[in-house]
């Protein structure tokens, strides 16, 4: 068997019902490539891999667990990457799908990655301690909504599938868990850049209490922040009212 290592997060799936719902919700949406990210101990992915025509592979930074899963599931010599996600580059040529158990205290940063790729990436299925995916999917005007709703949004539909109750996991996590899946918008947010459209929502939430007027002083010109609009605190602007404003920003 293999050890289970809290320096990595590690609390794998064991609910069987869980694994089958994720793999089939999975299939509603075509794909022919497909990622896992941190298999663990293949309780997912040994629903992955029966699934006919697809072209499969999964990243795993314990190497003991990359053993374990060559040696319990053959199938998967070759399809391994044995490495660090958020260090790794693109591992397919063509658009993929990508699906995980996160480890929590990844989770945003996957998700930041994943809107790197986002050009090439058709779904993504992933779970989630439950405040991060309900931070992910809210909407402008809720309490939670903030930076990781704003840039996910921008460019993905944001589905809060369904919770996870701790003891579907070994060991059980002190927090429940969700099921979210992005999928791209057809019609993704126009923004001046990336970096500038960051900015902007990093630095209107950095100060949330306060008016956009007060938190993104320095990033607009004494005459643009005279708009009503920087009356609005960060939570009550839209995602494409962001996107609209990062034009209106100084500089590049």
């Amino acid at each position: 068997m293999y050890t289970l290592k809290k320096s990595l997060g590690q609390h794998f799936l064991k609910d069987e019902r869980i694994c089958e719902r994720i793999a089939l919700v999975l299939q509603e949406r075509p794909f022919k490539n497909l990622l896992e990210i941190g298999p663990g101990g293949g309780a997912l992915t040994k629903y992955l891999i029966g699934i006919p025509g697809i072209n499969f592979k999964c990243i795993e930074v314990d190497g003991e667990k990359v053993e374990y899963l060559l040696k319990t599931y053959p199938s998967l010599g070759g399809r391994i990457i044995h490495g660090d996600f958020l260090q790794t580059a693109m591992p397919f040529e063509d658009s993929f799908t990508v699906i995980g158990n996160f480890p929590y205290n990844l989770s945003t940063q996957i998700v930041f990655k994943i809107l790197e790729w986002r050009a090439s990436v058709d779904t993504m299925i992933g779970m989630f301690q439950k405040e991060v995916a309900l931070r992910i999917a809210a909407k402008e005007g809720s309490k939670i909504y903030g930076v990781t709703s704003v840039l996910t949004q921008a460019f993905f539909k944001a589905e809060y599938l369904f919770e996870v109750d701790e003891q579907a996991f070994n060991p059980p996590p002190k927090v429940k868990s969700a099921v979210i899946r992005l999928i791209p918008l057809d019609e993704p947010a126009v923004v001046k850049s990336q970096r500038a459209f960051t900015t902007l929502v990093k630095t209107a939430f950095n100060q949330r209490r306060k008016t956009l007027r007060n938190a993104v002083k320095p990033l607009f010109s004494e005459e643009e922040l005279k708009d009503v609009i920087f009356n609005k605190r960060a939570e009550q602007l839209s995602v494409k009212e962001f996107a609209a404003l990062s034009f209106r920003m100084q500089g590049k």
